[in-house]
């Protein structure tokens, strides 16, 4: 028995599915929503595209890694900006631990629609971002935790001063 909606677990045991990859990413202020390849796909209430003409296209997802012991499940994923300004904005500190929502489908051969409910494979956020410039272009690279990962903060900032108190509590001296 699997996780997959019939149609889709039927799909994907035939003799040739045509699989994608979903990507969004729920930054701020606009949804990135990107497929693995070109094409578009809508499922989900999101339209998936294989570029995004603000932020640019996916280059590679690595594997996702289960968590054990002391880790989260975590993935690292790359993108090429569409220019300049997405790469600033896609690196800026605000975009840290926006939602990040991954899927694994099949497209019906006679539709070319996606079959029914997908299946979400990872839900986490954007943690830490490196961003690689050189004379071919500029390289983002995520890494993606998952939600699991705050479980694991351990307040080891947290301080008994005054200058910690009001970082917290504004009026209160400590």
């Amino acid at each position: 028995m699997t996780g997959l909606t019939p149609a889709l677990d039927a799909e994907l045991r035939g003799p040739a599915p045509t699989i994608f990859g979903a990507i969004a990413i729920d930054l701020p202020d606009a949804s990135v929503n990107l497929l693995d390849g070109s094409g578009v796909l809508s499922f989900d209430g999101r339209i998936f595209v294989g570029e995004d003409a603000t932020y640019g296209v996916l280059s590679d997802v690595q594997s996702l890694s289960d968590g054990t012991g002391d880790s989260a499940p975590a993935f690292s994923m790359s993108l090429y900006p569409s220019g300049d300004a997405a790469a600033a904005a896609l690196a800026a500190p605000a975009m840290q631990g926006s939602p990040v929502y991954v899927w694994i489908g099949a497209v019906n051969p006679a539709t070319g629609q996606p079959i029914p409910d997908p299946y979400l494979v990872f839900a986490g956020e954007l943690d830490v971002p490196t961003l690689e410039s050189d004379d071919s272009g500029r390289l983002l690279t995520y890494d993606v935790v998952s939600v699991f990962e705050r479980l694991f903060e351990d307040d080891q900032s947290a301080r008994l001063s005054s200058g910690h108190h009001r970082s917290i509590f504004p009026n209160e001296a400590g």
